[in-house]
């Protein structure tokens, strides 16, 4: 029997019950499509994330708190929420360990953020107070729901997976992609032209999400594309 690629994922980070966590959606999607998910510990030595890459097919750069505007140069506005540098100072040195590994890397919602601010780009650091306009970014319960639709880019790697040019999503964010970064490459945005997916041209496979695609893995054709996309580029 071929074993199952490992999957690395960032850890959701509980300060105020000194815990790292794990939404089971990641999981469960990652096993439907046929991968090994591991939860990776909270580290920060440089080596000790080189050896976790080195050990895993692939990485997920999983959702969380606001990435710290400082880290692309600005001031921290009123209404940005918590951060955690732990989980920054992470995310940013497991993302170059991989790309310098050529590794698969998916990231969503504050995944693709945090890669877009690793390669030089910004974010909005809160979507009501800085963009505004009718659309709501941050959805109400049920999350196993689609909320509003993103236009996808003809001729981009996801519409080429998903054969569509528009497609529902779920939506928890009040953090986006602003400037993106040079290295990569926009494939979605939403009706008000907040960012909603990029990809990393040169590489074997790195794509971000703005959206939460394990939380309608279970009836989500679309979903289930990217994630059998990525695990098969991690076999």
């Amino acid at each position: 029997m071929s074993k199952k690629p490992v999957v690395g994922l960032v850890p959701m980070v509980n300060e105020e019950k000194s815990r790292c966590e794990m939404p089971w959606s990641y999981c469960r999607a990652l096993e439907g499509a046929g991968a090994l998910p591991v939860i990776l510990p909270l580290l920060t030595d440089p080596a000790d994330l080189a050896q976790a890459v080195s050990v895993c097919s692939g990485i997920l750069l999983t959702g969380g708190p606001d990435v710290d505007p400082a880290r692309y140069g600005e001031e921290t506005l009123p209404a940005c929420g918590q951060i955690i540098p732990q989980r920054d100072e992470m995310e940013d040195l497991l993302f170059q360990a991989a790309l310098a590994a050529d590794k698969p890397v998916l990231g969503i919602c504050r995944g693709v953020q945090a890669m877009n601010v690793a390669l030089g780009g910004t974010l909005w650091q809160d979507l009501p107070t800085q963009v505004g306009g009718p659309l709501i970014h941050s959805q109400s319960r049920p999350y196993d729901k689609t909320w509003h639709k993103v236009s996808v880019t003809p001729g981009t790697p996801l519409a080429e997976l998903l054969g569509v040019e528009e497609l529902a999503v779920t939506s928890r964010h009040h953090q986006a992609v602003k400037d993106v970064a040079p290295a990569l490459k926009t494939m979605a945005y939403a009706p008000d032209g907040v960012v909603e997916a990029v990809w990393m041209p040169g590489k074997r496979f790195v794509w971000g999400v703005q959206w939460h695609p394990e939380s309608v893995y279970q009836t989500s054709q679309a979903s289930q594309k990217l994630f059998a996309a990525f695990v098969n580029q991690c076999r």
